[in-house]
């Protein structure tokens, strides 16, 4: 069974064409995301670089709390070692 789930996954990712974790970050380049990191901070931003480490490089950045922006950062980087989540901005606010 387990062999069953790592093909579907396995799968899955070829079809969208991630290969690996970190394509999916490569075609999130330009567009929204939301970042969660260590002390409960979000910021919503557009990639703009990453690298393997997953420091991130994020213009027009907003700094969010309680769903409402704090505070407005513009161009920003953010150390890979303290981010807990990366996600499509959109996919976030659909949730809300």
């Amino acid at each position: 069974m387990i062999m069953f789930i790592k093909h579907l996954l396995c799968l899955y990712s070829m079809v969208n064409g991630i290969e690996r974790p970190l394509d999916l970050l490569n075609n999130s380049k330009g567009k929204e995301v939301l970042v969660g990191l260590k002390g409960e901070k979000q910021f919503v931003g557009t990639l703009l670089a990453f690298d393997i480490h997953i420091n991130l490089v994020l213009d027009n950045v907003k700094e969010m709390q309680d769903h409402e922006m704090k505070r407005s950062l513009g161009l920003t980087f953010l150390r890979g070692d303290t981010i807990i989540y990366i996600s499509p901005a959109s996919t976030a606010r659909k949730k809300e």
